[in-house]
């Protein structure tokens, strides 16, 4: 059975993982939302307004009220930078899975910040949250999205062909990846004991 807790602070060696508020708006806008790069992986369009970036994060800050809601704001440690966002979402009771999604800001890829934010992230869903099974996908034309899944211990298990459908009226074929809180945590106690 999950143990719902919430959206608690997390911390990593370089990143607070914290709620969303209000004052988020425009960095989050003008950080990864309104970009085309961050968009063309995500299902959302990218925002041509900070309007549309208010009614998105006013509707996640009013979700922090239910305990089951679990939706993170990514934040530097050294600079209060705002560089993007990750969520565990799609809770099944019968069988305690569920999914994650993360995006970052263009300035910030290929720096490790989605490796730490993911990593840190399945852990509290193993650990504190007891769930059995966390999967991720990403467009198959983004395979650095995968690289990040498979350093957290994440294997493929299969490609969805025209999953999603883009801003641009494109279908896009993604890949499938899973991790298990059986398979997680005996390898954490084998790098732990090497």
């Amino acid at each position: 059975m999950i143990d719902f807790t919430g959206t608690p602070k997390i911390e990593t060696e370089r990143l607070i993982l914290r709620k969303f508020e209000m004052t988020d708006v425009q960095c989050a806008f003008d950080h990864w939302l309104s970009d085309e790069r961050v968009a063309d992986n995500r299902v959302n369009p990218a925002h041509k307004s900070v309007l549309q970036t208010i009614k998105r994060i006013s509707k996640i800050v009013t979700q922090y009220e239910s305990k089951e809601f679990c939706y993170w704001a990514i934040e530097l440690k050294e600079t209060g930078e705002l560089i993007g966002e990750i969520d565990l979402y799609d809770f099944d009771s019968a069988t305690d899975n569920c999914e994650v999604s993360y995006s970052l800001g263009h300035r910030w890829w290929n720096q490790g910040y989605g490796t730490e934010t993911l990593r840190a992230v399945v852990e509290f869903g193993f650990r504190t949250m007891n769930i059995h099974k966390i999967s991720a996908a990403h467009n198959t034309d983004n395979p650095a999205s995968g690289k990040i899944m498979r350093k957290v211990g994440m294997e493929q298990e299969g490609v969805i062909r025209h999953m999603i459908r883009n801003s641009k009226n494109h279908y896009k074929d993604c890949a499938v990846y899973g991790i298990l809180r059986e398979d997680y945590l005996e390898h954490q106690i084998t790098s732990q004991s090497c």
